[in-house]
């Protein structure tokens, strides 16, 4: 059995600014930039201020600005806040199987606050953590399947992973680290749709801050936490983990190739390639929902898993439904914020359309990215007789092998902060985090004094 925890303690002890690959730091500017603009579009949603008025104390320590705000809490405090905010519309990016920079990104600018840490500071351990989150996700990566959701199983200790570099840990503390938050791992998929999804990235992030501080406080943990038959991977997968191969973490580098895919739309990931593909059919038709008669999509069974609301009526719930997107594309033509509400979930027009489509499932799964299908299709069927097909579709813009440009991401970045910033405020944050390993200091970031004011 393969010494997994010592060995990523060692690589989190070792690892620097200096020894990473040039490839992964625009990759991780652009990780920091998109976060802040979809936590920042986050901020009006009820679950932030469920979360804070509850679980926030702002009157306990001041370490750190709670989402770039004027209020201040603990760093754990602020990276429960931010992840929370930055995954609560479902904008944010997705990799490894889940959405590591909603979970990472909250977590670094807490902490990174509170003790003072450089922009290099922030990138490496940005790295160090998605490194730690792929070296674990790739032993197994049918958590979905499982009822497991893995931003909140794999996002801890990644953000414990993170913490731990930030602080600079040797290899033995920062592989407590990790056990100890293998402890905090843990969010049930069950929770998708609902308001508890964000409360996962969250807790990850939070959790991860607690752990590396804990370690370095001298808390002790299991020395093998990770690969231990009682521990980390087998007791989420117990009899599928990869408990036995060598670690490649540190003699490879899976971000510049297992890279992050940024959204275009504020709904699941899994929606996104066929309701493109659907919109780009039917453009020019002016087709409305009596001109179709029915439409298949074909996708990863792990995706259909978690689209498991054929019917839903709020508009978390519609963030996981393959019936929705079809529904948006034919009859609204757009899947901007606005669309996700109650009252467009349960227009009568939509909801007699869902039972319109159906979804065919494929067991294949893509190399570069476990938890879709190399490829999805959609056929539809119009009243005519006519068929549309898709053909085979394997990305779209904001994917990693087709990233969108830095106009694009500006654009998709003022959106988001539409609300919170002016035009000139935007672009100067915009500006700083597309520079972010150039920073000085984190606390160097503008303030924004138009949130959490109440």
């Amino acid at each position: 059995m393969t010494a997994l925890t010592a060995e990523l303690g060692r690589f989190l002890a070792n690892i620097g600014f200096d020894r990473l690959p040039a490839a992964v730091v625009p990759l991780v500017r652009n990780a920091f930039t998109d976060t802040v603009g979809v936590m920042m579009a986050g901020m009006g949603e009820p679950v932030v201020e469920i979360v804070r008025r509850t679980l926030v104390e702002a009157g306990g320590q001041r370490e750190a600005r709670v989402c770039l705000s004027s209020l201040r809490a603990s760093a754990p405090d602020a990276a429960l806040l931010g992840g929370t905010a930055g995954h609560a519309l479902d904008y944010d990016d997705h990799s490894l199987t889940g959405h590591p920079s909603t979970v990472l990104v909250p977590a670094l600018l807490a902490e990174g606050e509170a003790l003072g840490s450089s922009g290099r500071d922030l990138v490496t351990a940005y790295v160090a953590g998605y490194e730690v989150w792929a070296e674990l996700i790739r032993r197994d990566t049918d958590h979905h399947g499982k009822g497991w959701h893995p931003t909140a199983v794999f996002g801890a200790i990644a953000a414990g992973a993170a913490a731990g570099v930030l602080r600079r840990l040797p290899a033995g503390q920062a592989a407590t680290a990790l056990a100890i938050a293998a402890s905090h791992a843990g969010g049930l998929a069950a929770n998708f749709g609902t308001m508890t999804k964000p409360y996962h990235a969250g807790l990850a992030a939070r959790n991860g801050l607690v752990a590396a501080r804990l370690a370095a406080a001298g808390m002790t943990a299991g020395g093998d936490a990770l690969e231990n038959p009682r521990g980390f991977l087998n007791a989420f997968s117990p009899s599928t983990a990869d408990r036995e191969s060598m670690v490649r973490v540190g003699s490879e580098w899976y971000l510049p190739w297992q890279s992050l895919c940024i959204k275009k739309y504020p709904s699941c990931y899994f929606t996104h390639r066929s309701y493109d593909a659907a919109l780009r059919m039917l453009a020019g038709r002016n087709l409305g929902p009596d001109d179709i008669a029915g439409i298949e999509v074909t996708m990863g069974r792990g995706q259909i898993t978690v689209l498991a609301n054929e019917r839903p009526q709020t508009g978390l719930e519609a963030k996981f439904s393959e019936q929705f997107a079809m529904a948006a594309a034919v009859i609204l033509g757009r899947m901007g914020v606005e669309v996700f509400t109650d009252a467009t979930v349960r227009r009568a027009d939509i909801q007699a359309f869902f039972p319109k489509v159906k979804l065919l499932a494929v067991n294949e799964s893509d190399t570069r990215d476990p938890s879709h299908s190399p490829t999805e299709r959609v056929v539809i069927a119009l009243g005519s007789g006519e068929i549309l097909d898709s053909g085979e579709i394997t990305r779209i813009r904001g994917h990693a092998y087709d990233p969108m440009s830095a106009a694009e991401l500006w654009t998709k970045f003022a959106e988001c902060t539409a609300r919170t910033h002016t035009e000139g405020e935007a672009r100067r944050l915009f500006d700083m985090l597309q520079s972010v390993d150039r920073l000085a200091a984190v606390r160097d970031l503008p303030t924004c004094e138009r949130i959490l004011t109440a």
